[in-house]
């Protein structure tokens, strides 16, 4: 079994689009969100929207069409598909929400995969309508991040996976993502750890103005075929690693275990 946990950010990591404006766009409704975005945070505009949606006669089997439809590359899943059959522990960490994120696994086949689905709450209500509750309840506290959209601080959602985790497993990680959120985790990593950003998206940039506060090692992607290219290369360089540390360690062993019956009757010898 791999030490390895893959940490994919959702939209534009996973699936190719941005799935709220997905949705409110294949639905019709782009220009009330605009209306509404300069007004409240993104988080409680796309509750507000799916109220519009609900009033407007469009049904939850019109939302999960949508997003049946969702754009992405084909080399994302096999990629996935990959990295669990090698036993790395993958997670989403994502500022959509639950019941987008679950809808497009489950189409795709790939719920079962993820161990954990970090998220905004997103459910269904007794009225049928679509609710989409903040991760942190920033009307109550805040999360005190000053890099972070007040309803989710990806990196204290990091802290807490890796405070979860037995320090004995040595586990290291590998965080997928591109957009602004996903800066503060990648701060939270590790020398040990490997950050993929994808390129020329705004987690790129922010890492780019200075790479050195990022202790992990960066490795960027373009598109699906390269994270798929980087991210099984990056699991096949730390398998080799593994390997080579458990090989010195048993030959250390080894070495222990012939030296030692030699040395044995010597000190023995000398006793009266």
């Amino acid at each position: 079994m791999s030490r390895i946990v893959i940490v994919f950010d959702f939209d534009k990591t996973i699936i190719d689009c941005d799935s709220d404006n997905w949705v409110i766009d294949e639905l019709g409704f782009t220009d009330l969100f605009n209306q509404l975005l300069p007004t409240m945070p993104w988080n409680s505009v796309m509750d507000k929207m799916m109220m519009e949606l609900h009033s407007h006669g469009k049904t939850i089997e019109d939302i999960e069409g949508v997003l049946h439809r969702i754009p992405m590359h084909p080399r994302v899943i096999p990629a996935i598909k990959a990295a669990h059959a090698l036993g790395c522990d993958l997670r989403i960490v994502s500022d959509a929400n639950m019941f987008f994120i679950e809808t497009i696994l489950k189409h795709l086949g790939i719920r079962e995969y993820f161990s954990e689905i970090n998220t905004n709450p997103g459910y269904v209500n007794e009225e049928g309508r679509l609710r989409i509750l903040p991760y942190h309840d920033f009307n109550k506290v805040s999360h005190g991040c000053s890099l972070c959209p007040p309803n989710m601080c990806k990196g204290l959602i990091i802290d807490r996976i890796q405070e979860s985790i037995s320090q004995e497993d040595n586990k290291r990680f590998i965080y997928l993502g591109d957009g602004s959120g996903d800066y503060c985790p990648s701060l939270r990593l590790k020398e040990k750890d490997l950050m993929m950003p994808r390129k020329n998206f705004p987690v790129w940039e922010l890492i780019c103005k200075d790479p050195l506060l990022v202790k992990a090692e960066i490795h960027g992607w373009s598109d699906g075929e390269e994270l798929e290219q980087v991210l099984l290369h990056l699991i096949n360089k730390i398998s080799i690693e593994e390997n080579a540390q458990l090989i010195s360690s048993d030959c250390k062993l080894q070495n222990l275990s012939v030296s030692t019956p030699e040395a044995l009757p010597k000190v023995l010898s000398v006793r009266p």
